[in-house]
């Protein structure tokens, strides 16, 4: 059952791959906005997989974020998410971003919850 309350943290190291330099976001080897967001809804996403039932998953629908420091490639980073609110389908977080010398973003993020199976189906019937 989906609560609010419910916590999720993941974290990774910065690579080359993540860096805005790679993914065309920007000019300089630093975590990529667009990478810093995967990591917020990968974290709020697996935080509430174990409380759905068999067959569901949850779809990213709105993202309310600043990235407020730049994180150089090497630096460890970890995400901290807390569910704040269950809307029916309508799930709303808070993420918070780090790095290894502090803060680096944080804002609200929102999913739906979803039949994988249907939603595929009709995604594939565009």
């Amino acid at each position: 059952m989906l609560n609010p309350g419910i916590k999720g943290r993941l974290e990774q190291v910065v690579t080359p791959d993540l860096s805005a330099a790679r993914i065309g976001s920007g000019l300089v080897e630093v975590f990529a906005t667009p990478m810093m967001i995967a990591l917020m809804e990968r974290t709020c996403n697996e935080s509430v997989l174990p409380h759905l039932e068999e067959g569901q998953g949850t779809v990213g629908t709105h993202v309310n974020v600043s990235h407020s420091a730049a994180t150089p490639v090497g630096m460890r980073v970890w995400c901290e998410s807390e569910l704040l609110e269950v809307d029916r389908r309508r799930l709303v977080f808070s993420v918070k971003a780090y790095d290894e010398r502090g803060p680096i973003g944080e804002g609200t993020h929102e999913r739906f919850v979803i039949d994988t199976a249907k939603f595929q189906a009709k995604a594939l019937g565009k």
